[in-house]
């Protein structure tokens, strides 16, 4: 379940130079609490950090999802994603994912090399190591989320639009396309906020019940902040609402207390 909810945090929110000023600085991080019907499955963080990668500072992108209390005991999720993207570019230089989802593991690294246009994947559990040919500006999983928030076109879309990038995960370079459904002011713990409402276009039917089963809420202000997602699975449904924060680069105001 928390499996679920990282990839659709890293899904929503590549490079299409120039990018407009960033929607996020270092420092900035996210909780959600994730519930699986009516059950308080789980959490899910995600912070930027700062790094150095090839001689120069760079973001460090961390993204972590547990299950806890019942959920745990039924179904123990520790999952650990992390990217290291260019300040300027967007473009990620490593990531990182470790991830135990009820005894299914991975341990893994890519190293991507824009120069040449692929990613060499080192596999620590099989002890292997692949190269694979990708599209110019490919983007992994959560530099995909934090590329998106910044895409100059955000603000331009119109309802029924879309944007499409290439991401690579699983070993494979997908084109992920995120339509804009709308715009909508949603209850929160927080107060009432104005969000815009995305579609991301996943695949259906290992996880997913259809193609179009995701529905992603962001902050409609400069920070571009996720505020709620939901899922419908092949096996119940998925709701992650926004729990707590800190570090925004801009203002944040709700509508309603």
């Amino acid at each position: 379940m928390n499996k679920i909810l990282i990839f659709a945090l890293f899904l929503i929110t590549v490079s299409f130079a120039p990018q407009k000023e960033r929607a996020f600085k270092e420092g900035e991080w996210f909780k959600f609490r994730i519930h699986y019907g009516i059950v308080n499955a789980g959490y899910a963080t995600m912070e930027v950090k700062e790094a150095v990668k090839n001689n120069k500072k760079v973001y460090h992108a961390i993204g972590r999802g547990y299950t806890t209390g019942m959920t745990k005991l039924f179904f123990k999720v520790d999952d650990d994603y992390e990217s290291f993207f260019d300040k300027e570019t967007g473009n990620p230089y490593q990531f990182v994912r470790k991830i135990d989802e009820g005894g299914y593991t991975k341990n893994q690294e890519g190293f991507f090399n824009q120069g040449n246009s692929t990613v060499t994947v080192k596999d620590y559990k099989n002890k292997s190591e692949k190269s694979f040919i990708v599209p110019a500006n490919t983007q992994d999983i959560l530099s995909t989320f934090y590329y998106l928030r910044n895409h100059p076109d955000i603000d331009k879309l119109k309802v029924g639009e879309s944007i499409a990038i290439d991401m690579f995960f699983d070993d494979d370079t997908t084109k992920f396309k995120l339509k804009y459904l709308g715009n909508e002011d949603i209850k929160t713990k927080f107060g009432t906020i104005p969000t815009m409402i995305f579609r991301p276009y996943v695949q259906a039917g290992r996880v997913f019940k259809e193609q179009e089963s995701l529905t992603v809420w962001i902050s409609n202000d400069d920070n571009k902040m996720p505020v709620r997602i939901k899922a419908s699975l092949a096996v119940g449904s998925l709701k992650a609402d926004l729990d707590a924060f800190k570090g925004l680069k801009y203002p944040f105001s709700v509508k309603v207390k």
